[in-house]
This record gives C-alpha cells, sequence and structure tokens, in this order.
C-alpha cells in the first residue's frame, strides 16, 4: 500500500506543481490583506480537492460512456501533458491576466491551477494502475501540501527566491515531460504497437 502511495503521490505533485503555482499564488494575491488570502487557500484547495475527487469518482464511468478506453486515454492524455510540460519548460513566465479578486481562490487558482488537465489525466491512470485507496490518499496529500505551500509562500520565498522557484518548476515540468512518454508509450503498448 505504501509503494503504491507513493507511485500515485509523485505523479501527481509533478502535476499539480506547488513551487510552479506559487509565483502566480504570490501575484495575484500581492494585494490582499492577510486575513483574504487564507479565504482564498482555503477556497482554492477545496474546490480543486471537489474536482479532482470528483474526476476520480466518475472519470471511469465517463470514459466508458464515452467509449473511451484507457489505453486511448494514456495516449491523449500523455500528448496534453507533454504539450503542457513542453509549453512550461520554453515558457520563460506565465502569463497573468486580470481575475476577480472575490472568484480568484475557486478560478483560476483551484481549477486550472492546482486541479488542471494534467492533474485530471494523471489520476485517472493512477486510478487504473493503483487502485482507488492510494490514489485518493495521494490527491489528499498533494492538495494538504499545496495548501501549506501557500500558507509557508512568504518564507519559502525569502530561502528559495524567485529563482529558486522557477528552477524547482522547471525540473517538476522535465518530470511531467517524460512520465508523459510513460504514459504515451504505455498506451502504445496496450494498442499492440
Amino acid at each position: 500500500m505504501m509503494e503504491s502511495f507513493w507511485l500515485c503521490f509523485v505523479p501527481l505533485f509533478v502535476a499539480v506543481d506547488p513551487p510552479g503555482i506559487l509565483p502566480l499564488f504570490l501575484g495575484f494575491t500581492s494585494e490582499l490583506s492577510p486575513a483574504r488570502i487564507r479565504r482564498l487557500i482555503v477556497t482554492s484547495v477545496i474546490t480543486a480537492s471537489a474536482v479532482a475527487f470528483g474526476f476520480l469518482a466518475l472519470g471511469t464511468a465517463i470514459l466508458r460512456l464515452m467509449n473511451i478506453t484507457v489505453a486511448d486515454f494514456m495516449v491523449a492524455g500523455g500528448l496534453v501533458l507533454l504539450v503542457l510540460s513542453i509549453t512550461d519548460l520554453v515558457n520563460p513566465g506565465k502569463e497573468r491576466r486580470f481575475v476577480d479578486p472575490d472568484s480568484l481562490g475557486a478560478v483560476p487558482l483551484g481549477v486550472p491551477l492546482i486541479t488542471g488537465p494534467a492533474v485530471l489525466t494523471t489520476t485517472v491512470l493512477l486510478l487504473g494502475e493503483h487502485g482507488l485507496a492510494p490514489t485518493a490518499l495521494a490527491i489528499a496529500a498533494n492538495m494538504a501540501l499545496t495548501a501549506l505551500t501557500f500558507f509557508l509562500s512568504g518564507p519559502i520565498i525569502r530561502v528559495l527566491g524567485k529563482t529558486g522557484v522557477q528552477v524547482i518548476s522547471k525540473i517538476a515540468a522535465l518530470f511531467l515531460a517524460a512520465i508523459a512518454v510513460m504514459m504515451i508509450r504505455r498506451g502504445l503498448t496496450q494498442w499492440g504497437l
């Protein structure tokens, strides 16, 4: 069980990418009061968790309803993850768009920054490989870690600096690219190619 948990935790950590979200979080919240930032963190993590657990519960059924095999989803999800990771690797900085401070916790922080296509794709694939319990625990642990990262954002930036956070984000994107290639390879193998 413990091995399965870690095999689920690591890809989900890479998909959530708390270090990569941190600079965006700081940019979005730079002019907000500490009380409002705390409420925003809670809202964003609850929203992201609800979407991730909802997809964990219904994702496989949705795939079956649409007649999509796990191999199809592995190849398609792997391609999406590969594009996202390459975009993150070559993009010098994610663009900040104007967002409404009242909905900032739910959109864009909760969805799609914390729980986006990478998390949804990874969740369905991990569910198929490792089962419900390790995947659910890994989602919960990653959401808790993301909340902790947001709550400790000030000290983290002081220790790592903006460059350090960017380096960690790029390393995470490189691992995400490797995981994407692995998913594509496994999907093609299931197709018999």
